[in-house]
């Protein structure tokens, strides 16, 4: 059992939480001018990447094994409810523009579907069965990686999913914003950004939503770098999808290589957008078919095709 179904049972574990913690030094918080109240919110928010730096380590690691997971053909899924899920999907969203991953290399689930991303779904969080159901419908493999995400680290959702996720053999993560959770205990990687009580009350769209989002930009940001979706700190695998990006990628080019407009503009046109291959075409001075033939040997490693390059 993930979590207590009786009504006092589940107030006395929802104060044993430290996210669910009454500041009573705040609770004339609405009589103060509104710039004392940002000021107050602004100081509570810088001590959310100090939490965040603490757990670094179990971050790393958690990393490793996902890029290891990722290489190999796995998917990096996240899973949670309310706010932890809607962090999830919008990390995940934004993986096929800036690393042109495929849109299902990198999944968000949020307990309730699509419509939980604007509305309550009501006893969504509370199913496990429906955790076990959106997972088997992805059809997980051992190669897959499943992140848990809960600000409480009691959201039957979000341990069930991991607890399902591990029965496949997948590799599982825990994210939560308490110590001593049931859902890092639940993954293999417990990650506890443990950043105290609230400036509202049990509000963990805040500090905690805070701290997640952090942890998420660095689990998808450096396993993305860790499978060669970067060139030094430039987004070579960036998707060219409206004007902007085509003018970012064009600036990449010019980063990467040093080489003119004109030149950029070839070798652009000759890897049809290709980022990655047209720096490749400047820097190694080979063709479209060779730029790609050598990525594809270097598993989209550009770095590694340069130093296969022919001489």
């Amino acid at each position: 059992m993930t979590s207590t179904s009786n009504p006092r049972d589940l107030r006395a574990e929802l104060e044993s939480l430290t996210t669910e913690a009454f500041r009573p030094d705040l609770a004339d918080i609405d009589r103060l001018p509104t710039l004392e109240i940002a000021r107050l919110m602004n100081g509570e928010d810088a001590t959310v990447p100090a939490a965040v730096a603490a757990r670094l380590p179990a971050i790393a690691a958690a990393i490793d094994a996902i890029a290891d997971r990722m290489a190999r053909g796995g998917r990096l899924i996240y899973a949670g409810a309310g706010t932890a899920g809607r962090l999830g999907v919008l990390d995940a969203s934004e993986c096929p523009p800036t690393f042109n991953t495929d849109p299902e290399q990198v999944v968000g689930l949020i307990a309730g579907g699509p419509a939980a991303m604007v509305t309550s779904v009501e006893g969504a969080e509370d199913s496990a069965e429906l955790a076990r159901a959106d997972l088997d419908a992805l059809a997980l493999t051992s190669a897959d990686t499943v992140v848990g995400i809960s600000a409480s680290g009691r959201t039957p959702y979000a341990i069930a999913a991991v607890e399902h996720a591990r029965r496949q053999s997948a590799l599982t993560v825990g994210l939560a914003c308490n110590a001593d959770s049931a859902l890092a205990a639940a993954a293999e990687h417990g990650i506890e950004i443990v950043v105290g009580p609230e400036l509202l009350t049990g509000s963990t769209r805040l500090k905690a939503g805070t701290a997640q989002k952090l942890v998420l930009n660095m689990l998808s940001t450096i396993t993305m770098i860790r499978l060669g979706k970067t060139y030094g700190n430039l987004m070579v695998d960036v998707r060219a999808s409206n004007e902007k990006l085509r003018a970012r990628s064009r600036r990449i080019v010019a980063l990467a290589t040093g080489a003119p407009d004109e030149e950029i503009e070839r070798a652009l046109a000759a890897t049809d957008g290709e980022v990655k291959n047209a720096i490749l075409t400047l820097l190694a001075d080979v063709d479209g078919p060779t730029a790609a033939r050598l990525l594809e040997e270097s598993d989209g490693h550009l770095r590694a095709a340069l130093a296969a390059a022919p001489r």
